[in-house]
């Protein structure tokens, strides 16, 4: 059975929560990692996770979760570009790396992988010093969550809107001013399919 986006991104964070302490993180780290502040909506997640047979739980042992490893979704590996930002553009400055990502994510598509910095895009549960994938894209709809350069150079992390012949980049965090551009000065560079935290 498919997973849906958020059920990748907790098993890829169980996983990795796994590899570095040895033990499961509690429903608490599970929902504080998404932004999820009831344990009965991350319980669901887990149940989710236990139907699709990719993940094993124990009703009498706390902080036993189990990845199962023939039947977890397959990962493929992406570059990692470089940092994006997530609050007033920084210059572009590509760095190769590669991470490996759930396929799920990517389904065949061009894609790769950017770190974000900056906190301008909270209210979408994007944090600094997260990491995206990105669909590689030169076009994106009104509503997508975008990553773009300006003027040729800086790199933002936004949601675009357009309108009349201009572009306007709005932030998901109040305390961030949208940016309305001309048309011309704004390249998409790709589209946001998913994120995952490194802990």
């Amino acid at each position: 059975m498919t997973l849906t986006r958020r059920q990748h991104q907790i098993l890829h964070f169980i996983q990795q929560f796994l590899d570095r302490h040895g033990y499961a993180p509690s429903l608490a780290e599970i929902g504080g990692a998404f932004g999820l502040s009831s344990p009965a909506t991350v319980h669901k997640h887990l149940q989710a996770l236990e139907e699709r047979g990719v993940l094993r739980r124990s009703r009498g042992r706390r902080r036993f979760l189990e990845i199962i490893p023939d039947a977890s979704p397959r990962s493929v590996t992406l570059p990692l570009l470089g940092a994006v930002a997530a609050g007033r553009p920084i210059e572009a400055v590509e760095v190769r790396e590669s991470l490996n990502v759930p396929e799920e994510l990517v389904r065949g598509r061009k894609a790769f992988v950017l770190r974000v910095a900056g906190d301008s895009m909270l209210d979408e549960q994007i944090r600094d010093g997260d990491y995206i994938v990105v669909e590689e894209r030169a076009s994106a709809e009104s509503g997508e969550t975008v990553v773009a350069r300006l003027h040729g150079r800086e790199a933002t992390l936004k949601i675009f809107h357009r309108h009349k012949g201009k572009i306007r980049l709005q932030p998901a965090n109040p305390e961030y001013p949208a940016r309305i551009v001309p048309a011309r000065e704004v390249q998409i560079q790709g589209v946001v399919r998913g994120l995952f935290r490194r802990y």
